[in-house]
């Protein structure tokens, strides 16, 4: 059994978890699919819950981080906005420095693992 550390970086603004590990998730994943459906199958959740996750980042956040797309020949569907867009990036590159800057000290905690 290969052991690992994993951050689990969240963004807490009030009582609400503005960003975290799902969220992201969900982010790139309407960014992929161009659908909130589409990016919530994906991800195995139903489209209630990727909808309450969009819509409370939308509510965290200045700028809404995801807008529905009206109309169109399929209904219309959803892209992350330009905020949207930085917001996800920005994540990933906090996760990226953090896991750098404690490479050492997370290898000394592995090898306190039991074999």
């Amino acid at each position: 059994m290969r052991a690992s550390i994993r951050f689990r970086l969240r963004v807490v603004r009030g009582a609400d978890i503005a960003l975290g590990p799902g969220k992201i998730d969900l982010l790139e994943a309407i960014a992929k699919t161009g659908s909130i459906s589409a990016a919530a199958r994906s991800l195995g959740m139903s489209y209630r819950r990727a909808w309450l996750l969009v819509d409370t980042m939308n509510r965290c956040f200045r700028e809404p981080l995801v807008e529905a797309e009206v109309g169109g020949k399929r209904g219309g569907g959803a892209r992350l906005t330009k905020s949207g867009a930085v917001a996800a990036r920005r994540y990933r590159k906090i996760e990226r420095l953090a896991a750098a800057a404690s490479a050492g000290e997370m290898r000394a905690l592995v090898r306190l693992l039991k074999r």
